[in-house]
């Protein structure tokens, strides 16, 4: 049994009840569930906060923290959040502060944090030492909140209001993710590209019947913070179907050099929510435990500017492809995330999912912009009414001077100026708030105009309000400007197979058929087995084009010439095969550059390395040529093959089929030169080339190329000869 006392007199007199303790806990342990439910773990569907995250945003609004102003230090905001809003400690509400603030937690950060807000794997500076104010995406959130957009409720001790949920213009929810454990249910939503996800809301705003695979097309997967990849997606159907389901992530790695003996590891992305110290130290968990082998030192070289940089360098006589899926299986370079949608509809908690998601905001949306406009259409006819009444007064200023002067005070002025002049109280005090000189300042017109501008105002706003379709229109139209605003590209690769990473004996099985090695003007790497990769690829792979195609075999090496004169080695089988049907590498299909080389400079066309033909020819923009073969050191996997003057870069390089084509110069006056191939004389891997075309002062070289048979119509033209205003010389050698 429990006992409780109550004061029941003046005296104090304590009265004893008896109370059966399950009931008392049973009850004490529901108030306690609804408190972490409501007040702290769960986020609210529709602006994706939770209370203190919310809190902190309308704080920092309210006091002014706004991106175009300077930071604060961090303890201001949390201690008026405190004071104000939340009644818990200060190290949950710094917490809170920090994660909204971390790159790498959200994928769209709502605070500019200055300082040490810590890393993946370190906690931050305490709030004294660091600095915050809202970033930009958090005033998007917080937009028109004084315009009657959403309700308010007294704060804890009802001595100010707080808002129940903000206006959120951006769809918080599925673009940030959340994670919180309530009292008997969690929630875990990962991240997601946000203009992914305005593409949805557009589409399901235009068709409220739109099933999950209509919105699929636009949000195939999340999109993590740290990039990375996603093995298979059939756990994210799952999610997105019914609120609850799993994927895998997988951190992007490379195989390269990393001395020039040693093959190594390089990861440049990790799962969401992995520090790479967390691997970093797993790995020497395994190694110390003789579990894993191969491995002869691992690096952490990341830094702010090249972003995360992990080195494992793996000893001679391993495989490190194979290595590679071990260190997938047995660490957290791959990690599983349990997708569970669950958040807050009318205040109860529901699993929720995609299409569920995207409607509760939409709805938010809708009524949010409905309400900001009656509260507009209200502020418009209110000055509207003003404006009439001193229209009127206008017509005879002398009188209302007159009248306003013979009145003994201010209320028999406002009745006689309502009795006179058919005003309402309003537009009398309104008239007898102006000070005598104003009144013969105004000028009718311009009243006239503006209140000709709030009539039109009015009917569109009225418009809005009548009109489901205006209305859709107008939250379509400010989610594109979200998107336009605060979007960025896809940093996760969303794979649909089932992830296994190929193997050194799983490559051996891979017969050595003939192919091509594709490359596209975004710098996407792609492999086929079609005969014609210069096919309709317009139609196939739209915003992109091929530059660059090399015949080899699907167990062979190419090499890719970049723009600092070196070339550099790929596998063949390191790049993706497209499906049989598609001719040109794309996001699906192909690979970024990026993830197989670590250079800064920009790819110019592929070489094949095994081939004893003529080489390749390449001009540079100081107007220099020159041919080589490519001759591959087999001990290195980058080596030079033109040496370049200061400030000189290759603009344009090919493959020569037989020797004989022509050889193609057009510089920035607008001048065309083409001469034979066969009148440059091959050097080697060392040489600097030779003077292709002279240059006039200021000018350079624009573009540089290969072409095999030259048109008829070009062939004819003679030493010389004008073609309008661009001259086209024909070179007789050097």
């Amino acid at each position: 049994m429990a006992r409780t006392s109550q004061p029941v007199d003046d005296d104090f007199d304590e009265h004893i009840i008896d109370t059966d303790i399950s009931v008392e806990m049973r009850s004490s342990f529901l108030e306690y569930g609804y408190s972490v439910i409501y007040s702290r773990a769960l986020p609210d569907a529709r602006d994706g906060l939770k209370p203190v995250q919310r809190r902190l945003l309308y704080t920092m609004d309210d006091m002014g923290l706004r991106n175009d102003r300077g930071h604060v230090k961090s303890a201001r905001p949390v201690g008026e959040v405190m004071g104000r809003f939340h009644p818990h400690g200060d190290g949950a509400i710094y917490d809170a502060l920090v994660r909204i603030a971390q790159p790498w937690a959200l994928r769209l950060p709502l605070a500019d944090g200055h300082g040490n807000f810590g890393s993946q794997d370190d906690p931050p500076a305490a709030m004294r030492y660091t600095e915050i104010r809202m970033a930009e995406a958090a005033e998007a959130m917080t937009a028109s909140i004084d315009e009657d957009t959403v309700d308010f409720k007294p704060n804890y001790d009802g001595r100010e209001t707080e808002p129940v949920v903000l206006p959120a213009a951006i769809p918080n929810l599925l673009v940030n993710g959340t994670t919180g454990i309530a009292v008997g249910m969690a929630t875990n939503i990962p991240p997601h590209n946000l203009v992914e996800v305005v593409q949805a809301l557009r589409h399901l705003l235009q068709r409220p019947d739109a099933d999950l695979d209509d919105l699929m097309r636009f949000i195939p997967g999340p999109d993590l913070p740290t990039g990375g990849k996603i093995v298979g997606l059939d756990g994210v159907r799952e999610a997105y179907a019914t609120g609850n389901g799993p994927f895998r992530m997988r951190a992007t790695a490379r195989v390269e050099s990393v001395t020039p003996r040693r093959k190594g590891i390089v990861v440049t992305e990790l799962p969401y929510n992995v520090g790479p110290e967390k691997v970093i130290e797993a790995i020497k968990k395994l190694v110390e435990a003789k579990k894993l082998q191969g491995i002869s030192d691992i690096k952490n070289l990341t830094d702010r500017h090249k972003g995360l940089n992990l080195v494992i360098e793996v000893k001679n006589g391993f495989v490190p492809e194979a290595l590679l899926e071990q260190l997938y299986r047995t660490t957290p370079l791959e990690t599983s995330f349990g997708i569970n949608a669950v958040a807050l509809v009318d205040g109860q908690p529901r699993t929720l999912g995609l299409k569920e998601l995207l409607t509760v905001f939409l709805q938010h949306r809708l009524d949010v912009v409905r309400r900001r406009t009656t509260f507009r259409r209200g502020k418009a006819a209110d000055r509207l009414h003003l404006l009439e009444g001193l229209l009127l007064a206008l017509v005879d200023i002398d009188e209302v001077i007159q009248l306003v002067r013979s009145s003994d005070n201010r209320g028999e002025a406002r009745t006689r100026l309502m009795g006179v002049f058919d005003l309402s109280e309003a537009q009398a005090d309104f008239i007898l708030d102006r000070t005598l000189g104003s009144l013969t300042r105004f000028s009718r017109i311009e009243l006239e105009k503006e209140a000709d501008e709030l009539r039109a105002t009015i009917e569109q706003l009225e418009e809005i309000l009548g009109d489901d379709t205006v209305l859709r229109g107008v939250v379509s139209d400010e989610l594109a400007e979200v998107a336009q605003s605060f979007g960025t590209p896809r940093r996760t690769v969303l794979l649909e197979s089932a992830g296994q990473t190929v193997t050194a004996t799983a490559s051996l099985e891979v017969a050595d058929d003939p192919c091509f090695v594709l490359l596209s003007a975004t710098g996407l790497l792609a492999r086929t087995t079609d005969a014609t990769p210069f096919g309709d690829v317009g139609n196939r792979a739209k915003h992109d084009v091929i530059v660059s195609a090399v015949a080899t075999t699907a167990r062979g090496q190419v090499g890719l010439v970049t723009q600092d004169g070196v070339v550099h080695r790929l596998d063949v089988l390191d790049i993706p095969a497209l499906p049989p049907t598609a001719s040109a590498p794309h996001v699906q299909g192909g690979i970024p550059l990026r993830e197989l080389l670590s250079t800064p400079a920009a790819p110019i066309t592929l070489m094949s390395l095994s081939d004893d033909g003529p080489g390749i020819a390449l001009g540079t923009r100081a107007g220099v040529v020159k041919r080589v073969k490519p001759d591959p050191v087999l001990t290195r996997d980058a080596w030079e093959v033109v040496s370049l003057a200061d400030g000189d870069v290759v603009v344009g390089a090919a493959p020569l089929a037989t020797g004989e084509e022509q050889l193609v110069f057009v510089t920035s006056d607008a001048q065309l030169l083409r001469f034979d191939a066969g009148l440059v004389r091959p050097q080697g891997r060392g040489g600097g080339g030779v003077a292709g075309v002279k240059l006039a002062p200021g000018q350079r070289v624009v573009g540089f190329g290969v072409v095999g048979e030259v048109d008829s119509a070009l062939a004819e033209i003679k030493r010389g000869e004008r073609i309008g205003r661009t001259l086209v010389r024909v070179a007789g050698g050097f």
